[in-house]
């Protein structure tokens, strides 16, 4: 792979020649339980974590009219080989496009933030890889109503989180995980930084393993649930989240959009494998195959309308929180409708655990859960609808 300095482009034929890779041997892929090391070192040959650094900082990322569409066709692209391994690395560039698409923080935070995110910056040129873990028992995917404590420590400017999170996806692979937590006198959570580097689970320095991931659709992500008892975290150096979301909407860079990309890669391959198992049968299928796979060409087109009407909008300079939360839950419906329509059309065949098809039914399955999840998301659209109106 050849990689230049500051090109998206060159990256984006490495991740190409990357997801060719995983596809030669996608059935090993598929059953695999865990993450890889070699593939995330992969990932960073190819110069994927440089998209979460600007161009002036010596990475890849311009702004978010320009590189959403690099960085969500990357994980699209990436999907064909290895949804899991995609889902991970999309968390890498969401989690630091906190610092990304606030470039300046106002008084008295400024010199703080610009300090915090060149070290963030930094932090990704070295290889070193970003993460979540938010969500809490009883919130419905809400993070605004986290009851994690953060206490500030007495002697220094760090704090320490206390309280159950899941879903902490890539979980042994990343280095840094973002959480979110109520300071103590506070009304409002906001957001921390765990350093995992080298920290055991065993519940000895602050974290233990609660519930190990158990491969239930994006079966490898490692999305582990943890416990954290007087964890030592950082706070995000401009104190203010309801603020640094105003800045961050301005920018049009839509929340989600490159979990929305793995989705969607994950049909493209999915019809383009069932197109060629049916072409045998292309002139004697039944009438209901007939049916069902002209449903999976419409829906599979109304995927693909969605995922780059997004696109435009935002390289149009568009505000697109509301139609990328749209997209996200039309997509989540119609990949569960188009990989249920392959399998009916394919028959027994598709119910195999020797065929890909189950497995990537599970993987769209994810979507509808990954933030903001159904319920949350749904409460967003509807609140939406009325703010909304000319």
């Amino acid at each position: 792979m050849k990689l230049k300095a500051n090109s998206a482009d060159a990256i984006l034929e490495n991740i190409k020649e990357v997801s060719e890779k995983f596809q030669t041997n996608l059935a090993e892929r598929q059953l695999r339980r865990e993450l890889h090391k070699e593939d995330f070192d992969l990932l960073k040959e190819a110069g994927f974590n440089l998209m979460a650094v600007p161009v002036d900082q010596g990475g890849a990322y311009t702004n978010a009219r320009e590189s959403t569409r690099y960085l969500s066709d990357m994980l699209r692209i990436l999907a064909h080989g290895d949804p899991s391994l995609a889902l991970v690395a999309s968390m890498h560039p969401a989690v630091i496009s906190t610092w990304l698409e606030v470039p300046e923080a106002p008084e008295p935070y400024k010199k703080a933030w610009d300090e915090q995110s060149r070290w963030v910056f930094d932090t990704a040129k070295e290889g070193h890889w970003w993460g979540t873990i938010i969500s809490e028992p009883g919130t419905g995917g809400d993070p605004s109503k986290s009851k994690a404590k953060a206490v500030k420590d007495t002697d220094g400017d760090g704090y320490r989180i206390t309280g159950q999170k899941h879903f902490g996806s890539g979980s042994g692979m990343t280095s840094f995980m973002i959480t979110v937590a109520l300071a103590e006198g506070e009304t409002a959570p906001d957001n921390f930084i765990f350093d995992m580097r080298g920290v055991p689970w065993d519940g000895s320095t602050g974290v233990t393993l609660i519930a190990p991931w158990d491969g239930n659709g994006m079966t490898a992500t490692q999305s582990h649930g943890m416990e954290f008892k007087d964890m030592p975290a950082t706070r995000t150096a401009w104190p203010d989240q309801s603020a640094r979301n105003k800045v961050r909407q301005v920018t049009g860079r839509p929340g989600g959009h490159t979990f929305t990309a793995v989705i969607v890669g994950v049909i493209e391959k999915a019809i383009e494998t069932a197109a060629a198992q049916l072409e045998s049968k292309r002139d004697s299928m039944k009438a209901f195959e007939q049916v069902e796979w002209a449903r999976v060409q419409m829906e599979g087109w109304l995927i693909q309308q969605a995922y780059e009407g997004v696109l435009r909008e935002v390289e149009a300079g568009k505000d697109v929180a509301r139609s990328a939360l749209l997209c996200k839950e039309s997509v989540a419906e119609l990949a569960e409708s188009v990989m249920l329509r392959i399998t009916k059309v394919l028959g027994g065949r598709a119910y195999s655990r020797n065929q890909p098809y189950g497995f990537w039914l599970e993987d769209v399955r994810a979507l509808g859960f990954l933030r903001p999840p159904w319920g949350f998301a749904f409460e967003r659209i509807i609140n939406g609808a009325w703010s909304s109106r000319p």
